[in-house]
This record gives structure tokens, sequence and C-alpha cells, in this order.
């Protein structure tokens, strides 16, 4: 089993294969849970939900991890996968917009074991300033800047209404913060050099419905062509 060594830094790595790894580790911390120590290619890909050929093809841009006749040692593959998207640290993390989305966000113990910690929780309103939320206080906006600055922090999380994201997402970037992940529906305008993720609650359950309509369209002709068979 071998790994990259310094020397050896890997390619740009695609999109694409960007947006599976964290699939990959998920399913790797899923088979650790099962105290399966290795597995194969194709068992990896099937509790990630890919085809071996993609999944031996992404795993290529970080280095060589298997072995032949063997596999891949769980724990180990887990740990490269997780130091080459940088959560083998603690990233700190800010929550703008502490309504019902916020408060669930806030709440979420996945963050902690993934790798990022919430260092704080930010809201314009007065009125939710006394609130505590999974141990954190709820502190005005205004003190954006001075937490960015006192936690190093480069990752933000806007939870706001969509007429305040912007607003918010241009203060964050004045204030050294570099990725930002939105759960506001609306489209933000960022400097190049700054990472904007969009989650979209409502895109996905409209492409969920999508396809229940094409599923029930395509039931519709069957049975018709059932009907018109035994007429």
């Amino acid at each position: 089993m071998t790994a990259r060594t310094s020397n050896d830094h890997a390619r740009d790595i695609p999109e694409a294969t960007v947006a599976r790894l964290p699939v990959y580790l998920r399913a790797l911390i899923t088979l650790a849970e099962q105290d399966i120590e290795t597995c194969s290619s194709e068992e990896l890909a099937t509790a990630a939900g890919v085809n071996s050929a993609k999944l031996r093809k992404d795993l290529s841009y970080l280095g060589s991890y298997g072995t032949r006749g063997v596999g891949y040692d769980v724990e180990y593959l887990r740990y490269q996968i997780a130091r080459e998207i940088g959560v083998t640290q603690d990233w700190p993390v800010v929550i703008v917009g502490i309504g019902n989305l916020g408060h669930a966000l806030a709440n979420y113990s996945g963050f902690r074991s993934r790798g990022f910690r919430v260092v704080a929780l930010l809201d314009a309103d007065p009125d939710r300033h006394d609130e505590v939320v999974a141990g954190v206080d709820v502190r005005p906006f205004d003190e954006l800047e001075a937490i960015v600055l006192e936690h190093g922090v480069a990752i933000g999380v806007i939870a706001t209404p969509a007429l305040a994201a912007q607003d918010v997402a241009d203060r964050m970037v004045d204030a050294g913060i570099t990725s930002i992940l939105n759960f506001a529906p609306t489209v933000l305008s960022v400097p190049e050099g700054v990472d904007v993720r969009k989650v979209d609650l409502s895109i996905e359950l409209q492409i969920l419905a999508y396809h229940v309509q094409r599923k029930a369209a395509a039931g519709m002709v069957e049975a018709e062509a059932v009907t018109e068979d035994s007429a």
C-alpha cells in the first residue's frame, strides 16, 4: 500500500470527484462503525452508491491506497480522504440567521463529528439574543467581524431570509470569510476567490416531484396497455 509523497503533489481534482469524496468518507465511517477493517472497491462503491469504476478513478487522484487481492484498509483510507478534504482538524464555523433552519443547523451533531465547530450563532433580531442553542449563545450580527478575527473563521453559513442573504454575504467577505454555505433561496454575488455552496431545499423537492410525476405517468401508460391487451 502506497501513499502520495510530498514531492508527488496531486493533480487538480475535478469538482465532480471533490463532491463525491465526502460520500466515500461517510461510507467508510459507516463501515468502520460496523467493525469492517478491509473492503473491496465494489463493496465501497455499493456503500457509497456509485459504480466501482468511478470510485477507482476518483481515488486515483488521491494516490494508490489499495492492495491487489486485499482491497482497501478502511481506517487508513478514511484518514487519507479526511486529510484530502481538510476535515482532520476542527474548522470554526459561524451561522447567521437563527430561525427554524438556523436552530436545526446549530443542533446538528454531524458538524463536530465531521470536523466542524460552531463558534458563534448570529442574528440581527434583538429578541433572539437571550437564546442559547446547542450550548452556544445567540449574539448580535454586528459582532461578526470580531468573532471572525477571534476564532479565525473561514467558513460561514447563511440561514437568513433571501432578502437579507446578500448583505450578510457581503459582511462575511469583508470580515475575511472565504467559504460560504448558503441556505437562503437566492443567488449570491461574491468576489473571485470566495467559494459558495448553495443548498436549496425547495429545488431538491421539485426535482423529486419531477421523478414522482414521471413514474406516475409511466404507471398510467403501463396500466392502459394492460387494459387494451385484456379488452
